[in-house]
């Protein structure tokens, strides 16, 4: 009987297990992949992800990486750009890593910490315990997984006291245990891929805020082109989906226009491309529930983490992963099942109300009208741009009050009062 198994070895659950086993609790993490392997994603790191990576021990890792000042933002024929801006608890740069290298980094720092790491195994089904749950509302309660050997095919069971669910947006797992999608709440679709570029080295990642559907409208979401310093950049596009508008949007459409309508100085083009363009869906918003059962947990992508604001995942699988670890070890140390309750107070403590604003902006820019205004708007100006990369990065200052924090209280104080999701 293993103290802690972890289902997936992505951010979310290579930090869990990370911080459970620095800690000295026995854990072991599934992985149905070998590392190192492809993982679609735009490769940014922000100061969020920066810091929780540090905190790991992973800042030596790191200086291999490209380094970037901020964000260069581009609309309309206007560019701004904006330097990351100063925090009393995240540095104020960022980095571009692929994930191929970036998942082994951290999914053996936990292994170095004193984790199990299996890789090439996949969590089948969850193993139940006789006794159901603490009611509607909870996953129910999970003693450990039939796992498969995706070499040999051989089965067998991995019994744990906890269990933490932590296998990505699609969660497998966790649909098998019960946890859904709310299908009102804002779903991000992304496609990207790899190109060779003279500008490989750039010291801004670059966003584009114009991008535009097959009729010519402006969609809710953005292109982007980030450096990866090593003779490529990662481009590609994003768009935010809710109240059903853009169903029928073409990601694949949009990517072959993105690159046709991208800064020629990057280079961009069938030519250049590494290969053919991947994709996926991002549940936002904290849209996966249940995330808490009686001796079970759900993290990152598979809760729904990634901030809808900006389609970051990965900082929010660290940290979510994080707190993971600190309430399955006070349950471990004695206080049970009410320890993993606490969980879901402190994800709501931490992001609910944040990503409860971030659902309103974007169901607001969802109108294709009221996006083009906004665009138009926010580009004339350095102040309002950088006011909102300092909301939509989460890089809010408690122990100040400029610009950002004052609109995003105003924002905050609307979502408490107008209904919403």
């Amino acid at each position: 009987m293993r103290d802690v198994l972890v289902v997936g070895a992505g951010p979310a659950g290579a930090a869990c297990a990370y911080w459970l086993a620095d800690a000295g609790w026995d854990v072991v993490v599934v992985e149905k992949k070998q590392f190192p392997r492809e993982k679609t994603c735009g490769d940014g790191l922000t100061p969020r992800s920066v810091r929780q990576l540090t905190d790991m021990g992973l800042a030596g890792a790191l200086a291999g990486a490209h380094r970037y000042r901020g964000l260069r933002s581009c609309a309309y024929g206007m560019t701004i750009e904006m330097p990351w801006p100063r925090h009393p608890s995240f540095p104020d740069v960022g980095y571009v890593i692929t994930r191929h290298d970036l998942d082994q980094l951290v999914a053996e720092r936990a292994a170095k910490a004193g984790a199990e790491l299996l890789q090439g195994t996949e969590a089948a089904e969850p193993l139940l315990a006789d006794e159901p749950g603490d009611g509607p509302g909870q996953l129910p309660a999970c003693t450990g997984a039939l796992v498969v050997d995706r070499g040999t095919r051989r089965t067998r069971k991995i019994e744990a006291r906890y269990v933490v669910v932590a296998d990505g947006a699609n969660s497998r797992f966790g649909r098998a245990l019960g946890t859904r999608r709310d299908r009102d709440y804002p779903l991000g679709m992304a496609l990207r891929g790899y190109f060779r570029s003279p500008r490989h080295d750039d010291e801004f990642i670059e966003s584009h805020l114009d991008i535009r559907d097959a009729s010519g409208s402006v969609v809710p979401g953005y292109g982007w082109v980030f450096p990866l310093g090593d003779g490529r950049v990662n481009a590609g596009v994003g768009l935010l989906s809710t109240d059903g508008r853009h169903k029928g949007v073409n990601t694949s459409h949009l990517m072959n226009a993105f690159v046709d309508f991208a800064p020629k100085s990057w280079g961009l083009s069938l030519a250049s491309s590494c290969g053919p363009p991947t994709g996926g869906k991002l549940p936002m918003g904290l849209s996966v529930a249940p995330r808490v059962g009686p001796t079970t947990l759900a993290i990152g992508d598979a809760s729904g983490a990634i901030n809808p604001f900006n389609g970051e995942g990965i900082a929010y699988g660290y940290e979510t992963g994080r707190l993971a670890a600190a309430c399955l070890g006070r349950a471990l140390s004695g206080q049970g099942s009410a320890a993993l309750g606490d969980y879901e107070r402190q994800v709501q403590d931490a992001y609910g109300l944040y990503y409860q604003v971030a659902r309103d902006f974007v169901r607001m820019i969802s109108h294709p009208k009221v996006m083009e205004v906004c665009v138009r708007t926010g580009m004339h100006s350095e102040g309002i741009m950088g006011t909102l990369l300092k909301i939509m990065g989460n890089l809010l200052r408690p122990d100040e009050r400029g610009a950002a924090e004052i609109a995003y209280r105003a924002l905050a104080t609307a979502a408490t009062v107008v209904p919403s999701w």
